[in-house]
């Protein structure tokens, strides 16, 4: 699955995303308090977490609120 970053950026308060500077969007979340660097080709990065269940929690919550923002979609080749 990849990531429409553009709307992600629009979209998802606490987004920063600058493709210049870098090609993935950094997303700070509050509850996990982790930070989410975000790539197009759906790939991620996650710090901050202090536990194992941190990182799933983070991914799960991410991965609904790009769902309900439609910014996911099929990767082409």
């Amino acid at each position: 699955i990849c990531v429409d970053l553009e709307r992600a950026a629009l979209t998802l308060e606490n987004s920063m995303y600058g493709p210049e500077q870098f090609p993935g969007l950094i997303h700070k979340m509050d509850e996990p308090k982790v930070v989410l660097l975000i790539f197009s080709s759906g790939k991620m990065v996650i710090t901050g977490a202090k536990r194992e269940e941190e990182v799933y929690e983070a991914v799960t919550r991410i991965y609904e609120k790009l769902k309900g923002i439609r910014a996911l979609r099929p990767c082409t080749m």
